[in-house]
This record gives structure tokens, C-alpha cells and sequence, in this order.
């Protein structure tokens, strides 16, 4: 997604991110059709986005929000680790089923970490996220409690010795773990994992 965030902006980006995510609201896709239709640049988003949508699992037709203990934890943790106060945490109200849904706001869950949850599936304990990590901020280590799925869109990702660029992806197994996950650039990606991962 670099070229969108550089040459529109971070909101035009996230317009063209959800676009392809089929979650952007029905009263603003005509307006982004139509930006497409002229920006060859953004349509070379769609194109690299595309296998990324197709890749996730079926989700189930309600949105729900992360339990609040894996907000919880992710925040201490990375409180603690940075030596600052924790961010608040995310509302808890729940959402309304999807015919009634609103694209999700960002929610900053630590310094320098947001998140925008897409969906929940408490069944087949799945969470999809959007996050952001601003340059040079650490993701707390972790052990996988299921398959974990990363998309970089933009910026560059370290993954204990390895380097994503936009476009790349991870794929780890239950019971694997991440020492440090952090971005000297900053970045974006999309996640796909469990919520009941055991922070390290």
C-alpha cells in the first residue's frame, strides 16, 4: 500500500484497503470506483490486494470484538516493555450484526500499536485485524496458540531475523513463537490468528 499512503494519504489508503476488503460503507464505494477508474496507481493496489482478501478463511456474518483480556494483556505488555502508562482500552460495547454494521474505528491498544479488528470468530477462536505499528515500536513475543496469517501491505516488518516489504507473508504454527516483531519504518499489515495467543 505504499504508493496509495504516499501520493493520497493515509485516509484515501484505508478507503482503497477496505474497498477490497468489501467493508467499506455501500454510500462510498461509488466515490472510490470512481477514483479508481482514473488512478492507475490504486488499481495496482487492488491487484496486489486481491490474493490477500481471497486468502482468508470464510468469516461468519456477525462482527464481534476481541475479547477484552487479549486487549488487556497486548496492552500491559507492551506498557510495561515501553515504561509507559497503557493505552485505554478498546470500547466494550458490542457491535451490531453485520446488515447493521459500520466500518470499525482504529483503536490504539499500546504506544505506538493500533489495531482495527475486521472480524471475530469466538468458535474457531479467529481473529482479522488490521495493524499498525509506528517506526521503530516492538509487537510483544509471543507464542502462537493457532495458525497466525500476516499480510504486509506497507512499510517493512522484522520477524526474528526475517524481512517482510509490502505484499510479503508469514505463516506460523500453533505452538511456534515470535521473539521480537518490530518496524523501523513503521508499517501495515493484516492478521489473521488467535486471540488467546500467550504473550511472552
Amino acid at each position: 500500500m505504499s504508493l496509495s499512503a504516499e501520493s493520497h494519504g493515509r485516509e484515501h489508503s484505508d478507503q482503497v484497503l477496505l474497498y477490497a476488503l468489501q467493508a467499506l460503507p455501500a454510500s462510498e464505494v461509488p466515490a472510490v470506483e470512481e477514483r479508481l477508474a482514473s488512478c492507475a496507481g490504486c488499481r495496482r493496489e487492488i491487484d496486489t490486494l486481491r490474493p490477500v482478501v481471497d486468502a482468508f478463511a470464510a468469516w461468519p456474518t456477525d462482527v464481534l470484538r476481541p475479547s477484552r483480556p487479549l486487549w488487556g494483556r497486548l496492552a500491559e505488555r507492551i506498557a510495561v516493555e515501553a515504561g509507559r502508562d497503557r493505552a485505554a482500552s478498546p470500547p466494550t460495547e458490542s457491535v451490531e450484526p453485520a446488515s447493521a454494521w459500520a466500518e470499525p474505528e482504529w483503536a490504539d491498544v499500546a504506544p505506538g500499536i493500533s489495531v482495527k479488528l475486521l472480524a471475530s470468530d469466538d468458535e474457531r477462536g479467529r481473529v482479522s485485524m488490521l495493524v499498525r505499528l509506528a517506526p521503530g515500536v516492538d509487537y510483544p513475543p509471543h507464542r502462537h496458540a493457532g495458525v497466525e496469517e500476516l499480510h504486509l501491505l506497507d512499510g517493512e516488518l522484522m520477524i526474528d531475523d526475517r524481512k517482510l516489504h509490502p505484499g510479503g507473508y508469514s505463516r506460523a504454527e500453533p505452538g511456534s513463537a515470535d521473539r521480537r516483531v518490530w518496524s523501523e519504518t513503521g508499517c501495515t499489515c493484516v492478521l489473521v490468528t488467535s486471540p488467546h495467543d500467550e504473550l511472552g
